[in-house]
């Protein structure tokens, strides 16, 4: 079966890859989150032009990826599939209890870091670094964004695959 797969198109823009990819994660939405940096805090945003809060992050980057996600925190947290810690890997979701359990979000980007939208006191997207005491002393749990695919068989019995 996963021999059928290789050979799979779409018509999405996204790359047809599960995500992340085991040897790394995925390096591509850590970076494009890096970018965000400074894109300033909105309640409820989404997107560059309107900012961003921390679920909005995820959701728009991940977007960017073809990897439709959820978008609020407390979805991301019960639908993503949970990682170890020691197992994070970029592009992993990070989640803090801030007010409530699974209140805040953030891209893990390597070396202890994340990058965030925390709140409309800092004002901006922004890194930040799992050591301070703040984070760690917040820190509840890991979740993994993939993009889900359905394979079909077409009318000649072919397997042809399509990103969800």
């Amino acid at each position: 079966m996963l021999s059928q797969l290789t050979g799979c198109a779409s018509k999405e823009k996204a790359p047809l890859t599960v995500l992340p990819a085991p040897e790394g994660g995925n390096r591509i939405a850590a970076n494009d989150a890096l970018q965000l940096q400074g894109a300033p805090y909105v309640y409820g945003g989404e997107s560059p032009s309107q900012g961003f809060d921390c679920s909005g992050l995820v959701y728009y980057v991940y977007n960017r990826q073809g990897v439709r996600l959820p978008r609020d925190t407390q979805s991301l947290a019960r639908q993503l599939p949970a990682v170890q810690p020691e197992q994070r890997q970029p592009g992993d979701l990070l989640f803090f209890t801030t007010d409530r359990p699974f209140s805040h979000v953030g891209i893990y980007i390597g070396g202890e870091q994340f990058v965030h939208a925390p709140s409309s006191r800092t004002g901006q997207v922004m890194v930040s670094d799992l050591r301070q005491p703040y984070w760690r002393e917040r820190f509840i749990g890991v979740r993994r964004p993939v993009a889900r695919y359905s394979l079909s068989l077409n009318d000649s019995g072919n397997a042809s695959c399509r990103l969800n």
